[in-house]
């Protein structure tokens, strides 16, 4: 199986950016304790963290001729904003989970909002770099139910 796991603005900055929010692992520690868990489970995986929407949306896009059997996507702010992320997951038909360090549902009313979840198949919040974890196992599960 084979899995992208995007990341929108700011993510870059984890570890720096308001530690009590988003906990004090860093960027690199996300994508290493990634790695580890799919090479555990002979997953390959495909990382971008962007600040850029455009990039983003590109790289979901690329999804789909790139034959990626899943995606988790950190949208960082654009959760809250962008109506251009939702169609482009729309556009793909790739099964995908949204994923939040913070729990969003308990945060600010602004921040509650999630315009891409309309096209994702799960959303996770609140766990930290585990929520990324969770959506892998979550995604290669309901990939392989679907094959079989």
């Amino acid at each position: 199986m084979k899995f992208l796991v995007l990341n929108g603005p700011n993510l870059n900055m984890l570890g720096i950016r308001e530690p009590d929010q988003y906990g004090s692992e860093t960027y690199s520690n996300l994508v290493n304790r990634i790695n580890e868990h799919c090479s555990k489970n002979n997953y390959e995986v495909i990382f971008l963290q962007s600040n850029h929407e455009g990039d983003l949306i590109d790289k979901i896009q690329d999804a789909y001729f790139e034959k990626i059997d899943g995606i988790v996507f950190n949208p960082g702010g654009y959760t809250h904003t962008s109506i251009a992320l939702l169609d482009a997951i729309k556009a793909v038909s790739i099964p995908t989970v949204e994923v939040h360090i913070s729990k969003i549902e308990e945060r600010e009313a602004y921040r509650q909002i999630s315009y891409v979840r309309e096209a994702c198949i799960a959303t996770i919040s609140g766990k930290g770099i585990e929520g990324y974890l969770e959506a892998i196992d979550l995604l290669a599960k309901q990939i392989k139910a679907s094959n079989d």
